[in-house]
C-alpha cells in the first residue's frame, strides 16, 4: 500500500487542474488553484514522509546486518 496517500493527493491535484481550465468564472478558478496549491503541499509532504521512512528502514537493515555481523 506504499504511495496510497501519495497516489490520493496528486490524483486530487491532477483533478483540481482539469477543474481550473474548465471554470469560467474567475473566482471559481480561484479556488480550484487554491485547492490544487493545497493538494500539492499535501503530496510534497506525503512524498517527503515517504523517502523518510524508505532512508529509516536501509538504516536499520544495516544495523541489523552490522550487528549479526557480530555475532
Amino acid at each position: 500500500m506504499a504511495g496510497t496517500h501519495l497516489d490520493f493527493f496528486l490524483a486530487r491535484v491532477a483533478q483540481a487542474r482539469v477543474e481550473t481550465e474548465a471554470a469560467t468564472l474567475e473566482h471559481v478558478r480561484e479556488r480550484c488553484r487554491r485547492s490544487e496549491a493545497a493538494w500539492t503541499a499535501l503530496a510534497d509532504r506525503a512524498e517527503r514522509s515517504e523517502r523518510l521512512k524508505a532512508a529509516e528502514a536501509i538504516r536499520k537493515a544495516e544495523v541489523d546486518a552490522a550487528q549479526k555481523s557480530l555475532l
